[in-house]
């Protein structure tokens, strides 16, 4: 869908502040659940920690995660003269994550580092002996923003028990030290399940299971949903404007389940992390022209585009449980269970939240499109909260400590 509404008018500029190295967390604490929580409510903030989560929100609650898993997506291959390629697995190239249970070849789109020393022709051995060498890689073109590589081997094994054994986490970039075997447990969430992500959903990291125990005994419910994170979420706004900025667009699947929970509930939705917030509002924009777009039959997958939903919004739309209602009702009209797709939706100042009352989310990079849905919630104030958080000694980015923002209070 072409839009034709005006695109917010966002300086990167504004959203820029000073974060220095020594307040990026380079490794996580020791307890998930104790890392601290900047709350605000009614716009005033309170400093709190992750375990008192249960005390924090209201008992008519439904927490949604995000249960991907990231998968070892840092390869290292060798040369026939001895030298090294890096290759980061981007995403697959069909974007069917299927081919995670491939048997004998994968292509996918990556990352290459020293590209330029690899030949065309050449067949690439991964750099170490866990399988004998036997994974190979050809690369078979090149695209403005990744390569297209295919992978074979042959030992039969899952194409996701050979990158989960011969791979390395992949922990991100201002993250300066080799990842180790701790990270690939801290670097999951404990809820994880479905493989796919190149980088974790980071609020979720702060879970327990015993904190979420906790918090079902308040009678607080939680859902999940699924949005494989792509390696796009650490990419740096290089330009001026929001608006000349290219989204990169992820993969998600959301449940039946969680769409009937949706339709017929009152309940405070609260988001754990800024993928789950995209995929619950990229989700009501599909309910949106699913239902609007009945006649022309009903698919399973669908696809959201960066600036989509400000088209959508010029017509009457309906409340959060009215568009949930209709698209439960087509899926089951037309026996689908799971609904998937890609969403690249951009929340930006000005976005008026259709699902999310509250997000839990870590403190982000300056100048991205994270810090973009903070300000979409908050505003201006946005500054001021951060600049407590940073002489409150909090701890930033993926390993750092978090907040929770209640939306409706501070719209």
């Amino acid at each position: 869908m072409k839009n034709t509404h005006p695109i917010p008018h966002v300086e990167m500029a504004d959203f820029d502040y000073e974060l220095p190295n020594s307040r990026i967390a380079m490794n996580p604490l020791i307890n998930r659940d104790a890392s601290k929580l900047l709350v605000r409510k009614n716009k005033i903030l309170e400093h709190s920690q992750y375990h008192q989560l249960p005390a924090l929100l209201p008992s008519n609650s439904l927490l949604v995660f995000n249960n991907t898993r990231v998968i070892a997506a840092r390869l290292r291959f060798k040369k026939s003269s001895g030298g090294e390629i890096e290759i980061f697995l981007l995403e697959p190239a069909d974007g069917d994550y299927a081919c995670l249970n491939d048997l004998e070849q994968s292509s996918w789109k990556c990352l290459v580092g020293g590209a330029k020393k690899w030949k065309n022709d050449e067949l690439l051995q991964v750099s170490n002996d866990i399988y004998n060498n036997e994974l190979q890689a050809k690369l078979v073109s090149k695209k403005d923003d990744h390569y297209l590589i295919k992978f074979q081997w042959s030992s039969g094994l899952p194409f996701e028990k050979i990158i989960a054994e011969t791979g390395k986490i992949p922990l991100p970039p201002y993250i300066k030290r080799e990842a180790t075997v701790d990270d690939q447990h801290r670097y999951q969430t404990v809820y994880a399940a479905h493989e796919g992500s190149v980088a974790a959903p980071t609020a979720g990291l702060h879970f327990t299971e015993t904190l979420i125990k906790n918090l079902a005994a308040k009678g607080i419910e939680h859902s999940f949903v699924t949005l494989h994170v792509g390696a796009g979420t650490f990419k740096p706004v290089t330009a001026d404007l929001i608006e000349e900025h290219a989204m990169h667009e992820e993969y998600f699947q959301v449940n039946i389940d969680l769409i009937s929970q949706l339709a017929n509930t009152d309940k405070t939705v609260v988001s754990v992390g800024t993928t789950s917030l995209r995929t619950l509002e990229s989700i009501y924009w599909i309910a949106v022209k699913a239902f609007n777009n009945k006649k022309d039959g009903f698919s399973s997958n669908h696809h959201l585009g960066q600036w989509e939903h400000l088209s959508l919004s010029k017509q009457i739309l309906p409340s959060k449980a009215e568009a949930f209602q209709a698209l439960k009702k087509l899926m089951m009209e037309n026996d689908v269970e799971i609904i998937t797709g890609h969403t690249g939706i951009c929340i930006a100042p000005g976005y008026a939240f259709k699902v999310a009352n509250a997000l839990i989310t870590n403190f982000h990079q300056p100048q991205s499109t994270l810090l973009l849905i903070i300000a979409a919630i908050m505003g201006e104030d946005w500054k001021s909260m951060y600049a407590n958080a940073m002489e409150n000694n909090y701890r930033f980015l993926s390993y750092g400590d978090g907040s929770l923002l209640f939306i409706d209070d501070a719209q």
